[in-house]
């Protein structure tokens, strides 16, 4: 084969791998679950509610990519949440870490081939909209792609029918009828004076914004801004997944300048995400039970 066709291959999930990957969770594992759920940062103690569990490490995974980034645990959870039977991605990696879109969304394929039918995502966000707090959980909406648009897209190279459509649609990438749910159960549960719903942007990271692209991706109407998310929700839609979506916001977007401006950092994100990781477990868990 030559070197051109090879690099046709470069972002391409072969079916095979993802077949024997299967093979290799199935063999470590009573349950067959039918919901995924990806913890962001600061949000992996959502494993902590997934009753009857058995632990993978991604170590034990061959194929898959390790999460080198504090907050992230780097194991699968498979067990029961709320009478559903689910599977958990304790951590993720991201593009930042040096692994290719192809690895980082691997696991979604795998999901998929498992037999999960919703997927529920989770990141750490900055809060671009400025009427935003910090502790808020926006419902995405709809999302930008900034490295898809360029070029960075998880479905790029051939294409194999057997896991989706050439040309899939995204304006339904984010499911309208688990949106209404999750609304219905936060105002159950009385977290809608902190529930936003909105779009995320994706930038690959790992230097936060910088004042000038806050404003700039504010004027595009985006609401949050953070490293994840969007080439997973590709590839779960590409396999027919239906997908809910949440962004913690963990910070408010620096957009000026001055000595009184406190810049970003990993570890008000982390801490955040464990302020609101009790509502997560509650909103999600309830959310869960409703699917």
């Amino acid at each position: 084969m030559s070197e051109n066709s090879d690099r046709r291959h470069d972002y391409s999930h072969d079916y095979n791998e993802v077949e024997e990957i299967c093979k290799t969770i199935l063999n470590q594992t009573k349950h067959r679950p039918t919901i995924g759920i990806i913890c962001g940062s600061g949000l992996s103690s959502l494993g902590d509610i997934v009753g009857e569990k058995d632990d993978i490490p991604y170590e034990k995974i061959k194929q898959f990519p390790r999460s080198t980034v504090h907050g992230h645990v780097g194991k699968l959870v498979l067990g029961v949440l709320n009478g559903k039977t689910v599977i958990m991605m304790q951590g993720r990696t991201h593009l930042y870490e040096g692994y290719t879109v192809g690895q980082i969304t691997l696991p979604v394929r795998v999901m998929s081939h498992l037999g999960v039918k919703t997927l529920i995502v989770t990141n750490a966000a900055g809060g671009l909209n400025q009427k935003y707090n910090v502790g808020d959980i926006m419902i995405v909406k709809d999302h930008i792609n900034l490295a898809g648009l360029t070029g960075e897209s998880p479905l790029r190279g051939l294409n194999d029918e057997r896991f989706g459509t050439r040309f899939p649609a995204l304006s339904d990438a984010y499911d309208r009828s688990l949106v209404k749910t999750a609304q219905e159960t936060a105002k159950e549960l009385g977290f809608d004076s902190f529930l936003q719903e909105g779009v995320y942007c994706a930038q690959v990271g790992p230097a936060f914004e910088t004042p000038a692209e806050c404003r700039f991706l504010n004027m595009l109407g985006v609401d949050a801004v953070g490293m994840s998310t969007v080439h997973e929700v590709v590839v779960a839609r590409h396999s027919g997944i239906k997908v809910l979506g949440f962004s913690l916001i963990t910070n408010i977007a620096v957009m000026g300048y001055g000595d009184d401006v406190t810049p970003a950092n990993h570890e008000e994100v982390l801490e955040a995400g464990r302020k609101r990781s009790v509502d997560m477990k509650t909103l999600v868990s309830a959310i869960v039970g409703k699917i």
